[in-house]
């Protein structure tokens, strides 16, 4: 009867240990496992949300590029425009301002060549004087005449 009375005795033993095991150690494991369960859940679907925000960030990301280069090329283009028009209104106004000199200087040149004319029907007007008044002065020689004409031909 021993042994069965320890048999009986262990099996109480055993029995009162299972018991005691579910009411207060299995159930603090339960909840642990479980919200471990939660946070490895949670965090798996936190990665696949990662996962799909990290390819929309990058689809995102090359369609502002695109969007980007597209306002680069047009930016790009109003300046060569914007340039173009610069050096053609550049060279307009040097075209201008080339022939207002132009005229300038015919003016200046005209002007001159009259100031000159002038001046030198001046000149032949004192020279036709200062000759007529030494031909009254001198005789009336024919010789002396040509030569005084000569010398006044040579001056001029």
């Amino acid at each position: 009867m021993n042994i069965n009375l320890t048999i009986l005795g262990q099996a109480i033993a055993f029995a009162i240990f299972v018991l005691f095991c579910m009411k207060y150690v299995w159930p603090p494991l339960r909840d642990a496992l479980t919200e471990r369960q939660e946070r490895i859940a949670d965090g798996l679907s936190a990665a696949e949300r990662a996962k799909a925000d990290l390819k929309n960030a990058h689809a995102e990301a090359a369609a502002e590029l695109e969007a980007a280069k597209a306002r680069s090329v047009k930016l790009i283009e109003q300046a060569n425009l914007s340039a173009q028009q610069i050096v053609d209104e550049a060279r307009e106004q040097a075209k201008v301002e080339a022939n207002r000199i132009s005229e300038q200087s015919q003016a200046n040149l005209q002007q001159q060549i009259a100031s000159a004319r002038s001046e030198l029907r001046q000149e032949v007007a004192a020279l036709a004087v200062k000759g007529a008044e030494s031909i009254l002065r001198s005789e009336v020689n024919e010789q002396k005449h040509s030569d005084m004409l000569k010398s006044l031909s040579s001056s001029l």
